[in-house]
Parts: structure tokens; sequence; C-alpha cells
């Protein structure tokens, strides 16, 4: 049985999630599990202006942890025979006109080459937009509850110059994810939301995890979410905390809470969810330009300053967040969910680099935070 553990019991833990509201963010809460027990803690606020502290099992958009729930499913539909990871994507999906030299492992590693539909950020500092969906000012918030369909992201995506060769280089891109959904459901003729509940919700009991599609709602309880843009030489913030996420589709449109995003994490490196040779191969690290931290199948791999290796991905969703690390067996976890005023300047994007670093140190014994998470508002 695992034993709760109180702030006084972990003061470090609390004094770690006040300093990321002290760096910017409205609000913080933080689910440990550990060989001494679960501590779950919560500081800041709900909403802008309240006193209310976010609920510790809140409900958050998780946005590109996504992503992992993503390849796990296409890895369960490889261990049934369904998918071949080698194959190309377009053997699947032959009306797009995709490269064929693009398999399905590409995509789940994002080492495909194909342009990222909310916007590429190339080395020499350019940045070339994508869909007007993504967050980007008062545009996006007028339109905020616009259905987009996972079809249009690709078509949108696959009309911009390829970054790169097939298999050449890495590359972070929210369209190899949407690819992901629509294989998925090309193969099983089944949704996406369907299939996700058949293998992970289900079995795991994840009553917490929605799979919104274009639905703006979020199931209390939860913290508020918020944008900030400019209109006249003026500052606007508003509400966004129900929006339509079909701008996004399995980049990143995933609902979630830190219970629940604790009990995926640990069934999956624990081998509750894959064969060992999957999650082997889920797991093996694919370099990446980031100094220690490489990308698996749906997972970043990160090694710490001591030389430990976590397993994790973390996400960002107009103004809200959501953390998921876990050793690689699965015995300590750290899930965090986050509310902030997100803005087209990612004005908190240092301090979400930063404030993941300082939690990452005091649970793991050190290392690099993911950083391409905050490097976009829907990652």
């Amino acid at each position: 049985m695992s034993i709760t553990l109180t702030d006084q019991d972990r003061p470090e833990l609390q004094k770690a999630i006040e300093e990321i509201v002290d760096s910017g963010f409205t609000g913080v809460s933080l689910r440990v599990h550990d060989e001494r027990g679960e501590w779950t803690g919560s500081a800041g606020a709900a909403e802008l202006g309240g006193a209310a502290k976010p609920p510790t099992d809140g409900h958050v958009r998780i946005g590109s942890n996504t992503k992992t729930f993503t390849a796990t499913l296409v890895l369960q539909l490889v261990a049934e025979g369904r998918i071949e990871l080698d194959t190309p994507a377009a053997d699947y999906l032959p009306e797009f006109g995709l490269d064929e030299r693009i398999t399905v492992r590409m995509l789940l590693q994002h080492t495909s080459g194909v342009f990222n539909f909310t916007g590429e950020y190339y080395d020499d500092g350019t940045f070339v937009p994508g869909i007007p969906a993504t967050p980007s000012g008062k545009e996006w918030v007028d339109n905020r509850f616009h259905t987009y369909r996972p079809q249009e992201l690709v078509e949108l995506a696959l009309s911009k110059p390829a970054r790169f060769e097939p298999g050449t280089g890495w590359s972070y891109a929210n369209t190899n994810y949407v690819l992901a959904r629509l294989l998925i459901e090309k193969v099983t003729g089944r949704t996406y939301a369907e299939e996700m509940q058949r293998l992970i919700l289900g079995p795991l009991g994840l009553t917490g995890t929605v799979v919104p599609d274009a639905s703006p709602e979020i199931p209390e309880p939860h913290a508020h979410a918020y944008y900030r843009y400019e209109e006249d030489g003026r500052q606007q913030t508003v509400d966004v905390t129900r929006h339509n996420p079909s701008w996004i589709s399995t980049g990143g449109d995933m609902i979630s809470t830190t219970r629940d995003l604790h009990t995926f994490i640990s069934a999956l490196v624990g081998g509750k969810l894959l064969p060992a040779p999957l999650l082997a191969e889920m797991c093996a690290p694919h370099p990446t330009g980031i100094p220690n931290m490489d990308y698996g199948l749906g997972v970043f791999v990160l090694t710490t300053d001591g030389g430990g290796t976590v397993i994790t991905h973390n996400g960002g969703m107009a103004g809200h967040g959501a953390l998921m690390y876990s050793t690689p067996d699965g015995g300590t976890t750290l899930t965090a969910a986050l509310n902030y005023v997100d803005d087209a300047a990612l004005s908190l994007a240092a301090a979400f680099q930063k404030a993941t670093q300082r939690l990452v140190q005091e649970v793991f014994g050190g290392g690099q935070a993911e950083s391409v998470d905050a490097a976009e508002p829907a990652q």
C-alpha cells in the first residue's frame, strides 16, 4: 500500500512548486511516487485573482503527453499484427501522397522530415508559420471554437517543403502524430477515441482521461487557462480553458489528471501495455541534438547529471501544461499540472524549463528538463 505523505514530510517539494508560481505561473499541482510513498501538493491559484489553490487531481489539457498515448496505441497495434513499424506510412495512408521512404517508425520518432503544421522553427532563428489556428494572438482567441479535421492539418503540412530527407535528421513535428491517428483509424476501422478506450483507458481504469476530438469541454474540477494578446496597444487576457482543441488534434489534444498520468506512465514502463521487445524499441534513444535528451517512439529519454535515465514527455496547451516523468522501472514517477497565462511570445518558456529542471533535480537527482515542449504553445 502506498504511504500518503504531507507537505511537512516533503517540504522541499512544496517549496519547489511555490517557486514555480513565483516565477510567473498561475498555479501548479504535483504528484510524486517514490520509495517514500505518494506525495501530492499544489500552490498558486486555480483562477486569476482567486484564493483557491489548483485541485491536486484536477483535469488539465496535457498537450504533447498525448503523443506518448498515441505512440503506445500504435505499438499495441503492432503487437496485434495490424501495423508494421518499418512499413512505409503511405502503404496505410495512400491518399496523402506521402514520401514512400517515410515509415511508421519515422512518424513516431520525429525523423520523417515532414513540416510541422503548427509552424517550424529553423536553426537560423526564422519561423515559418503553419495553420492560423496556432495560438498567436487575437485571431486564435476569436476563432478558438473552430473545428479543424485532421486531414486538413496533414494537407497543410504536406503543402510545405519537407525539413529534410526522411530518416536523415530529427525534428519535432505535430504532423507526425496526426498521421499516426489517421493510420490507427484506417487500420482498425474505428475512431482514435474508441481504440484509446479499448487498449489503454479501459484496461488501466483511466476515468479522468478524455479524448476530446473537437469538444471544447473539460471536466470539473480543473484550474483555469489563460491567453494574453495585445490589441490597440493594450494587453487583453482571456480565459481559454474551454476551446476546441481540434487545431492540434493528436499532436496534443488529450485531457487527463496527475493521478491518471502516473498510472499510465508507470504501467507503460512497467510492461503492462506492451510486450518487452516493443517497450525496448519505444525507449531506445535516438539522438535529437538536444544535450542529454534523446527520443524514442513517443517518449524522450533523459540522462540526468548523475548518469541516470528518465523516461518523459511534457506538454503545453494554451495556458495548461502537464509533466510526466518516470524511472525506467516505474519505481519513481513525477506528474504535474500547470496553469498559466500563455501568449504568442511564449513569455513563460524559460520559466517552464527552469521549473521542470528544478523538479527533476528534487525527485530524480539532477538532469536537464525536456525543453522542446516549451518552445511552442501546443506541445
